[in-house]
């Protein structure tokens, strides 16, 4: 078997990320052996593979969701945007310069289909199926000529495609229609059918507007997912914990001890690698939130000050705010502050920065003893050890480099009193580190605060996964949807005027 599918979506944040996974999921437990694929991904949100490759957060989890590594094939594209006007180019999980969108999509991307297209031809060979995901819309006709993730992937393989749309958003079915008379011909014959994501509600007053727009396309409906809270994997971009869905609405389950544990994340600009706080949102008892103004870190007993894109720009952001100074009083007042990657170098004394801002010598904020220096080559290390005693282990994504001067040992950073710093992303998802650091905050911020004993995130995040399976399996057409992946999309599938324009 060689089957393959795209996943596009009518917007972004349609739930293409989370659909991919949940057909991942459904089809490793019917034994295919399956694959996770994104041409090109734009996103802050990254990790780093076995080998040293940096790829996009979604297809990593994808790639968990199929129980296989993630590899560099499965992202070949991800661009790291470092402000308006440019983004970091990643190919093949080594960044390869930085270009404006202008400069990218004036020729850059287009040259760069025969290698997606040569990684994705390398996973099929590999696999039973690889279940690719598109970007964005599918019908976005200024951007058509060179597109390489959506109509582009799945016309260079002849992948048939299929149009998820947010219910919960309205106007669904105009998208749908709208998405599909927007494309070419040749386009428009591999677009199999549509289907519907967070629908609230009785199916059943759906279903004639779905029967309206199978008339109207010749296309079908493959499925309507309801409305599920918390089902969200690693995002590529925004304020989110996946694992509870969005933060300002996730509930916390009763705390074990007597007390709960709040936890205050600075919401700098560019921030990365925002999942790093998912496995904290995952203890009964710990309340996170984002937080953008300085009175708003007074009452937490933890504040992190997360990763960046732009170390600099987030630093002259916390001044202009008033964070800065709030977070300087508060590690000297001994009061728990984490810093994490682009955070740890922000808690530093002195940043010397050619490479990322350009900015040259700017000063830290000074409560660690560390120099950092921007290096023009990227460190991409899946880091192991111990700390407080406990087994743990990381990535790293970064190009600073830190002197540190001082201090007692923190990872690869180090720790002055109740502040810690460290490049070490991911590290709070092992369990036994996670317990004893939170028992080392909570007795800093004189709470009774007890971690709860058993609390797995690998388990955690399993089970999400499989809920996502679940979804797929119990509310979409999976007899239809096997066909489509093992055999293509149906012939004969009418065009829909007007068309792409000329």
């Amino acid at each position: 078997m060689n089957g393959g599918l795209l996943v596009a979506g009518t917007t972004s944040d349609a739930g293409k990320s989370v659909v991919t996974a949940g057909i991942c999921r459904w089809l490793v437990r019917r034994g295919v052996k399956v694959a996770p694929f994104k041409a090109q991904n734009m996103s802050l949100n990254s990790f780093v593979t076995r080998e040293g490759a940096e790829i996009g957060r979604a297809q990593a989890m994808q790639a968990q969701a199929c129980r296989i590594e993630p590899t560099a094939q499965m992202n070949p594209v991800l661009l790291k945007p470092g402000g308006e006007q440019s983004s970091q180019v990643v190919l093949l999980g080594k960044p390869v310069g930085e270009l404006s969108a202008r400069g990218y999509h004036g020729g850059r991307q287009q040259r760069l289909l025969g290698t997606v297209l040569d990684c994705l031809a390398e996973l099929r060979g590999t696999y039973d199926a690889v279940i690719c995901e598109g970007a964005g819309s599918p019908a976005e006709i200024n951007l058509r000529r060179t597109d390489i993730v959506n109509m582009g992937i799945a016309r260079g393989a002849r992948l048939p495609v299929l149009v998820v749309g947010d219910i919960d958003r309205g106007g669904v079915f105009a998208s749908f229609f709208g998405t599909v008379a927007l494309l070419a011909p040749e386009d428009q014959e591999l677009v199999a059918g549509f289907l519907v994501n967070k629908f609230r509600g009785d199916v059943s007053l759906l279903e004639p507007g779905l029967d309206m727009l199978h008339g109207l396309t010749g296309r079908r409906t493959y499925g309507v997912l309801p409305f599920r809270h918390g089902l969200g994997i690693d995002e590529e971009d925004g304020l989110r914990v996946s694992l509870r869905g969005t933060v300002r609405e996730s509930t916390v389950s009763p705390p074990v001890g007597e007390d709960v544990l709040r936890v205050a994340v600075c919401a700098i600009p560019l921030m990365s690698n925002f999942t790093d706080v998912d496995a904290l949102a995952a203890e009964p008892g710990v309340v996170v939130r984002f937080v953008d103004r300085p009175e708003e870190l007074a009452d937490a007993d933890l504040v992190i000050v997360p990763g960046t894109r732009g170390t600099v720009r987030a630093l002259a952001w916390l001044r202009e705010r008033g964070l800065a100074d709030a977070l300087v009083r508060r590690a000297a007042e001994g009061r728990p502050v984490l810093g994490i990657c682009g955070g740890f170098q922000i808690l530093g004394e002195h940043i010397e920065d050619e490479v990322e801002s350009r900015a040259g010598a700017v000063d830290g904020l000074g409560v660690l003893p560390v120099r950092v220096r921007f290096a023009r080559e990227k460190t991409l290390t899946r880091p192991a050890g111990q700390a407080l005693g406990e087994p743990v282990e990381g990535y790293e994504i970064h190009h600073g480099v830190a002197d540190v001067l001082g201090g007692k040992p923190f990872l690869d950073g180090c720790r002055v009193g109740h502040t810690w710093g460290t490049h070490w992303h991911g590290s709070l998802e092992s369990d036994g580190f996670r317990r004893a650091f939170l028992r080392e905050v909570a007795a800093a911020a004189g709470r009774r605060f007890v971690p709860a004993p058993d609390t797995s995130f690998a388990a955690l995040r399993e089970e999400q996964l499989d809920r996502l399976g679940d979804l797929i399996e119990q509310h979409a057409d999976t007899d239809a949807l096997w066909r489509l992946i093992e055999s293509g999309a149906p012939q004969g599938l009418p065009f829909i005027p007007p068309g792409a324009p000329a």
